[in-house]
């Protein structure tokens, strides 16, 4: 496993492009295929690209703000003392692989946007102890362990196209009814599937520990921002620094400090004092009150719907409010805040090209050819297999599972019906194909890669080992086991 995981990971360093170069290629490649495949001549594919490009600044902004939320929430103090007590736990390298792809799986089937910015803070947090701490891992493997959640999220809790045919009104009820969770998430096959991921992904992971001289370890930021400024002397011999006295100098780094923990200390009137507009920021009022009305709202909803009825507007404000109660002030909340939005220009610049993407899929027909293909060869037995081998196919052009949903769920469920099959099977068929061609996919892994600032072939290689196994036993279980 040590020497498929590394040939896998050194081939997608060397051939996997960036995130960014990855979805401009695969808007071409789906753009050919379009061309040859369907009767959309090309100006026409023009068109559909663009009546797509801004469908998803709604979810894109949703995404951003589960980025910034989250991160702002993790690195509030009694959440990093949290997760730093979680992170000292491993005592070695495959303790530490086992405890993050277990606790990214975990949360993965709990909620997908907690098994995604949780994983990758754990992934992070755990690197960081043990670099600290002397324990030699290498940080790719664990951020792909970070992102295990991505490939079960679908068949867990908060999975889009079980809950919504769950949800009377919803697009689909003329033809195949409300569908209870009975049908779908709690199928056996699905239960079956989760067991085996929940175990098998972890072993996976720390299987494919490289050998210690070949551990590439966690580089922060400031170990590679240069020479400059590598102590206070040189800092303050540095730019910014000629010509200053010593008691200048000093001054200067406590108005930097002040910056840093988000207020200036040029604001402070005489003797020291913070001006009122500054103690405004630092104050704990303006937070109780904006907590306390969150709450107001928050905590009926939690109540009513648990974990399963949050989306992702729910998702982000439970994130806010925790975090400002967490921070406890609006200056340490912003600070935090401002540090999670310089990760978050990847998903706001990439998202509209894979919208683009679906524009193309579904104006011009070639997602229902490619639907429609699998349906020709497939028998009552095999067509689970072969609907969930073709969602894998259309999420790597169209990654979004609701999206997915909304336009292969009427060509899945018709082909179910006219072979005699249950709609929940066609249903979890597209949900599973959905979430594990994620292990190749760099669409969800944006926030991860942003957050441990890795490229993309330096995780995907490991993840797509998981990937195989998962497409493995999703094949037996949704074939036999239904």
């Amino acid at each position: 496993m040590r020497r498929i995981g590394n040939a896998l990971a050194a081939f997608s360093t060397r051939w996997i492009p960036d995130a960014f170069v990855f979805a401009i290629a695969l808007t071409v490649l789906v753009y050919l295929l379009a061309l040859g495949l369907t009767d959309h001549g090309p100006i026409t594919l023009v068109d559909d690209w663009y009546s797509g490009f801004w469908g998803l600044l709604e979810f894109a902004m949703q995404m951003s703000l589960v980025l910034v939320t989250g991160y702002a929430l993790a690195s509030s103090p009694p959440a990093k003392r949290g997760i730093a007590a979680l992170a000292r736990l491993p005592r070695g390298p495959r303790s530490a692989y086992v405890l993050t792809a277990a606790g990214a799986t975990l949360l993965g089937m709990v909620h997908w946007g907690l098994g995604l910015i949780a994983g990758a803070l754990l992934a992070l947090e755990v690197a960081r102890s043990c670099k600290a701490r002397g324990i030699k891992v290498h940080f790719p493997l664990l951020a792909a362990g970070g992102y295990a959640g991505l490939l079960v999220w679908h068949s867990g809790l908060s999975g889009s196209a079980p809950l919504l045919v769950n949800t009377e009104g919803h697009f689909l009820e003329d033809s195949i009814g409300v569908l209870p969770l009975s049908e779908t998430l709690l199928q056996p096959f699905n239960l079956v599937f989760l067991a085996a991921m929940l175990i098998g992904a972890p072993l996976l992971i720390l299987s494919m520990h490289p050998r210690a001289e070949q551990a590439e370890e966690l580089v922060e930021e400031r170990e590679t921002a240069g020479a400059p400024a590598r102590n206070q002397a040189e800092a303050d011999n540095g730019e910014g620094g000629r010509g200053l006295t010593g008691a200048q100098r000093r001054r200067e780094r406590k108005k930097q400090l002040g910056r840093k923990n988000g207020g200036s200390s040029g604001d402070r009137g005489a003797g020291g004092s913070r001006a009122p507009a500054e103690r405004l920021m630092h104050s704990r009022i303006p937070v109780l009150v904006v907590v306390a009305a969150g709450a107001v709202y928050l905590v009926p909803e939690l109540v009513r719907g648990g974990i399963v009825g949050m989306d992702l507007n729910l998702l982000n404000f439970t994130f806010l409010m925790l975090g400002l109660a967490l921070h406890g002030t609006l200056a340490g909340y912003a600070a935090s805040a401002a540090e999670g939005a310089r990760n978050a220009s990847s998903v706001i610049v990439q998202f509209p090209f894979y919208a683009g993407i679906m524009g193309i899929m579904e104006h011009s027909g070639l997602l229902q050819l490619i639907a429609e293909w699998f349906v020709s060869f497939s028998t009552p037995l095999t067509y689970p297999f072969w609907a969930m081998l073709s969602a894998g196919l259309v999420n790597l052009a169209v990654p979004s599972g609701g999206g997915q949903w909304a336009v292969q769920g009427p060509i899945v469920t018709d082909a179910a019906a006219s072979l005699g099959l249950a709609p929940g099977v066609a249903v979890m068929a597209v949900a599973m194909g959905d979430q594990l061609t994620n292990g190749i996919q760099p669409f969800w892994a944006l926030p991860l890669l942003a957050l441990t600032r890795l490229r993309a072939g330096q995780v995907l290689g490991y993840t797509a080992v998981v990937m195989l196994f998962g497409l493995v036993v999703a094949s037996l279980c949704i074939t036999f086991l239904r």
